[in-house]
């Protein structure tokens, strides 16, 4: 499986290159027609690409982060409804049906 893996990496590798080499062709970046920046178009590609990966990985970080904190108060919460609940003896398995009318209320 390890093989496959590097073999279908290396194949990745080689379509990426070929298609930077074939976009090596300058392009204006213009930001709020203040600044203008001019860069080979693989590389602007690989910016945008790059920011769209970190700010993914941020908004999974922050979910993460408060999906951990919800999951921490509902363990003490749960926690603390556990020391709080009174004691039950545990039920018998069967009970004669003698036993059981001795139990009524009111009887």
């Amino acid at each position: 499986m390890g093989v496959l893996r590097w073999i279908v990496t290396a194949i990745v590798f080689i379509a990426l290159l070929f298609v930077s080499l074939q976009n090596s062709q300058p392009v204006t970046v213009t930001l709020l027609s203040f600044y203008s920046w001019q860069a080979p178009l693989v590389f602007v590609i690989l910016i945008a690409f790059a920011a769209g990966v970190a700010l993914g990985l941020l908004s999974a970080a922050i979910k993460v982060a408060r999906l951990k904190r919800q999951l921490a108060r509902l363990r003490r919460e749960h926690a603390g409804a556990m020391r709080s609940a009174p004691q039950q003896p545990p039920a018998a398995a069967t009970v004669s049906a003698s036993e059981f009318a001795s139990r009524l209320p009111g009887e």
